[in-house]
């Protein structure tokens, strides 16, 4: 997915949003709070007030909202051109690439396409931008795709903790799965059947990176609903990533850079975002230079060690 810039004509100061290659992407206030204060006044906030004068009712009014970027684009003025700066929004690192998607008398320094890795919460400079003289002007849009994680991180052999908090196991899709197993970054994703608000839980030593945690419906319709699944993304030491998709709204229950460790309680199971009914979506994943890989990993269930083979029934997304 992506956004563009207005086309630049000698110069643009535009804000860039750039959606990821995940399986769902984060957003932010999707809720208006609305109280009365101690004089009768009506009061609206993106937060409940608090402390000893909050009051004893608070209307809630949900607000849809859209994924949002886990990376952004700035541009900004230089004495001979413009710099294209990336900012990270997450907790753990990011790869981006900056292209051209129309230049006529432009040109990127580096050549473009050029790429970048950004620390979490950090920026970096990923090109300036020139005329074809050497000097401001030109015509042309920009491009940012941005990719969760370090690339060419490598997966250590380690064993996950079972990621939900119960006895009952039964998996609605497995490695490979047809409903929807079949694209790199899902490939080895594997379904838990999970009744609603199952703890969900840590199957490995991180830090949190990313979360959605404002979605309250789900369905079939791809367009309406993809990307839009309650989730945590947690990094490992070794740069690899779990996610844990489709959870109940306001269901998350920690927060990005907070550090857990295996078998912590991080959220509730729930059916949000692209999904056929409630079950916890797991995969171990990794940035392999722009793309997001699903890897096969190691796991001790209920009742000992879980085998994924590939499957073909249909089950949940």
């Amino acid at each position: 997915m992506r956004a563009l810039s207005p086309r630049a004509r000698g110069g643009i100061a535009a804000l860039l949003l750039v959606a990821c290659a995940a399986v769902a992407l984060s957003a932010h206030a999707t809720r208006v709070y609305r109280w009365k204060g101690a004089s009768g006044t009506v009061r609206y906030g993106d937060q409940p007030p608090a402390g000893n004068t909050r009051p004893a009712s608070v209307e809630v009014i949900p607000m849809h909202t859209e994924p949002g970027a886990i990376a952004r684009l700035r541009i900004a003025n230089a004495a001979d051109g413009y710099q294209a700066w990336a900012e990270n929004t997450l907790a753990g690192p990011v790869e981006v690439r900056l292209s051209f998607s129309r230049a006529r008398q432009a040109r990127g320094e580096p050549e473009l396409p050029a790429r970048a890795t950004v620390p979490a919460y950090d920026r970096a400079l990923v090109a300036r931008i020139f005329g074809m003289d050497g000097a401001r002007g030109g015509d042309f849009e920009l491009r940012l795709d941005a990719v969760p994680g370090q690339p060419g991180a490598r997966h250590r052999d380690v064993e996950y903790v079972f990621p939900l908090r119960t006895h009952d196991l039964r998996v609605e899709q497995g490695y490979g799965g047809a409903f929807s197993h079949q694209d790199e970054q899902n490939r080895y994703a594997v379904d838990f059947a999970a009744p609603l608000g199952t703890d969900v839980l840590a199957a490995r030593d991180g830090v949190v990176m990313q979360v959605e945690n404002d979605f309250d419906s789900a369905g079939l319709n791809q367009e309406k609903y993809a990307g839009r699944a309650n989730f945590v993304r947690i990094v490992h030491d070794d740069g690899t990533m779990a996610l844990y998709a489709h959870l109940l709204e306001r269901g998350v229950m920690v927060r990005m850079g907070q550090r857990v460790r295996a078998g912590q309680l991080i959220g509730r199971s729930g059916n949000t975002g692209f999904t056929s009914g409630p079950h916890l979506h797991f995969a171990v994943q990794a940035n392999h230079g722009m793309r997001l890989v699903a890897l096969p990993f190691r796991m001790f269930g209920p009742h000992g060690i879980l085998r994924f083979g590939e499957t073909r029934q249909a089950g949940h997304l």
